[in-house]
């Protein structure tokens, strides 16, 4: 019975094959009329899967959100550390998402928030285009860039 279609048999006569050959059965199309049985390896079978799967997943490439958390009043050296961190998620194909936080008293600083996402966005202009132009939300401003294909 190697490979070999037997047709249709009761449920009963299916489980008493599969027993004979010390392999399971197993419901592959459970929606068709009447339902399809394999009798096989179960765990070899979810093994191969998963292989299978793991294969897929491997050559599918996923297009990272990587964030960038920056302050109004940041230092400059602390801008340019952050500036080359971004750059090098978009040489690495991930998208950038550039998030400006304001604490307490210092959303009177808007204004000048503003300026920084807007500096920030043109200096990766080169590298990445901007997705998302700078919006608020809450006590954030955003700003998301992609990478140029």
């Amino acid at each position: 019975m190697k490979g070999e279609q037997e047709g249709i048999v009761s449920l009963e006569k299916g489980l008493k094959l599969a027993q004979q050959e010390g392999l399971d059965l197993v419901e592959v199309a459970p929606n068709a009329n009447p339902p399809v049985c394999r009798i096989i390896n179960f765990s070899k079978f979810r093994y191969e899967q998963n292989k299978r799967k793991k294969e897929t997943e491997k050559k599918h490439k996923k297009g990272d959100l990587k964030e960038i958390r920056i302050r109004p009043h940041i230092g400059e050296h602390d801008y340019n550390v952050k500036l080359q961190q971004a750059s090098k998620f978009l040489q690495e194909k991930h998208k950038v998402k550039i998030k400006l936080f304001f604490k307490g008293r210092e959303i009177r600083y808007f204004a000048d928030g503003q300026k920084l996402i807007e500096r920030f966005a043109q200096a990766l202009e080169e590298k990445g285009k901007i997705e998302m132009s700078p919006f608020r939300e809450r006590r954030n401003i955003i700003v998301v860039i992609a990478p140029i294909p």
